[in-house]
């Protein structure tokens, strides 16, 4: 899916940009769930300075929405950019832009959240768990897509369905840590979407140092 970034984001006007571009030379998807608004633009601003990551930030509540605000300033304020997370419904997307968010995040396959993301200008990655899902998601016009949870689906599972759809890139998200992390990697993920492994103390340091050695 590609789209045109608002110019509101800091991104020159009509430039285009895609997954392929957030995500090129940055495996690590850090996923800030719950965390407090200070915690969460530390730990955002350690990701953007490793340079091996892009942020998301659930927004499940109004609090998780001002955190998002938050960490879409310092994003700004730096030239970096930050997702939502846990967009489920075409409510949301229109809060997820108002927020600061340049892509969207679900856990699931909705086409009304896809198109509605798409129409706002947003990338979407939606979460897949099937071959039909990932089928009708790819009819979408989705290529990238959140394989969830990838911790119960196993890498094997990533590395087979690769085969029927060789063109789609895939984002191992759920039950990830620095332990499997190479796993998922190896068995082809794109990039790895991971949430309490970045949040827990001393987390993003050990995940950092296994993704800078891949």
């Amino acid at each position: 899916m590609r789209v045109t970034l608002p110019s509101r984001l800091g991104e020159t006007k009509g430039e285009m940009t895609d997954f392929a571009t957030l995500l090129h030379g940055k495996p690590l998807l850090a996923i800030l769930r719950n965390v407090p608004i200070e915690r969460a633009v530390s730990l955002a601003e350690a990701v953007w300075d490793s340079g091996l990551g892009a942020v998301e930030v659930p927004i499940q509540n109004p609090q998780a929405v001002e955190c998002l605000r938050a960490v879409a300033a310092a994003a700004a304020a730096r030239g970096a950019v930050v997702g939502a997370g846990t967009v489920v419904t075409v409510e949301q997307v229109a809060v997820a832009a108002d927020a600061g968010a340049v892509f969207t995040v679900a856990p699931g396959l909705d086409l009304d959240v896809v198109a509605a993301s798409a129409a706002a200008g947003l990338p979407h990655l939606p979460g897949v768990a099937t071959p039909s899902e990932v089928h009708h998601a790819v009819k979408a016009g989705c290529t990238w897509l959140k394989a969830f949870p990838a911790g119960s689906l196993g890498a094997g599972w990533l590395r087979e369905v690769r085969g029927p759809f060789p063109d789609v890139r895939f984002v191992a998200t759920g039950g990830i840590s620095a332990h499997n992390a190479r796993d998922f990697l190896d068995a082809g993920a794109k990039a790895l979407g991971v949430g309490g492994a970045v949040t827990r103390e001393g987390g993003l340091a050990e995940l950092l140092t296994v993704l800078s050695a891949a």
